[in-house]
């Protein structure tokens, strides 16, 4: 398993900027995970404080770890647009650098915290892209996050990523695209949260949603807060659940 740093230029962020991406060894074209990292976190903090690295190469897959900084996979109006380069521009780097597979049954993507509601929203937004995707202690209900999170350091980001506007029925926000979902054309879900996490209330509320639409979704509460420790657990049973055994 090759772990690489990658320092390239984006010309959609308009500046040069990194990905982490494990590799396995051998030929052929190799199924891809993207996966995505919290608000205080960057493209390295996967591989730092996990074994993500040794649980990849037992399943044969490639982990695709992109750098967004503090933007909630979106683009602002103020800010860079960090949804365009991870939806649009990032596959094509990846594809044209490393021996990957394009195809739907071989794409999949995880996140946690802010990188959980990532995971949501590009699965939502482009399910043709991905079979699976899957979410740990997501912050997935980002219209209440930018309405009642009154802690100091979420109402300057919230400010800041949404100066204009209300994320709430916009294609920012998860409810609204769960209502506007085709439910046999989305990829796999799965959702993962600890029960002693802040980020609960919005894991319930968004799996309560997609089962009133009749989406399935693998959803289970356990203990764990929000810590690298319960990540390391999970992330294991989500690369069970996205079908990577060798």
């Amino acid at each position: 398993m090759a772990s690489i740093r990658v320092d390239f230029p984006s010309e959609t962020l308009g500046l040069g900027t990194t990905m982490t991406v494990l590799m396995p060894a051998g030929a052929g074209r190799k199924r891809v995970l993207y996966l995505l990292h919290g608000l205080t976190d960057d493209h390295s903090a996967w591989s730092r404080f996990t074994s993500i690295e040794r649980y990849a190469a037992d399943h044969d897959v490639a982990v695709v770890m992109p750098q967004v900084h503090r933007s909630f996979y979106c683009d602002t109006r103020f800010g860079l647009p960090f949804w365009t380069f991870l939806s649009e521009e990032l596959p094509r780097a990846v594809e044209n650098l490393f021996r990957v597979s394009t195809d739907r049954a071989d794409t999949f993507v995880a996140g946690l915290s802010m990188g959980g509601y990532g995971a949501l929203k590009w699965a939502l937004r482009q399910p043709e892209r991905f079979a699976a995707a899957a979410s740990l202690s997501g912050a997935l209900d980002l219209a209440r996050i930018q309405e009642h999170d009154d802690r100091p350091h979420m109402r300057r980001l919230m400010t800041e990523l949404f100066p204009e506007h209300r994320v709430g029925g916009t294609d920012d926000d998860l409810l609204h695209l769960i209502e506007r979902a085709d439910p046999a054309g989305l990829p796999r879900l799965m959702i993962r949260c600890g029960t002693e996490d802040h980020t609960l209330p919005y894991n319930q509320t968004v799996v309560a949603a997609l089962e009133r639409r009749g989406i399935a979704v693998d959803s289970a509460y356990g203990p764990g807060a929000h810590e690298w420790g319960y990540w390391d657990r999970e992330i294991q049973n989500v690369l069970v659940f996205l079908g990577l055994q060798r």
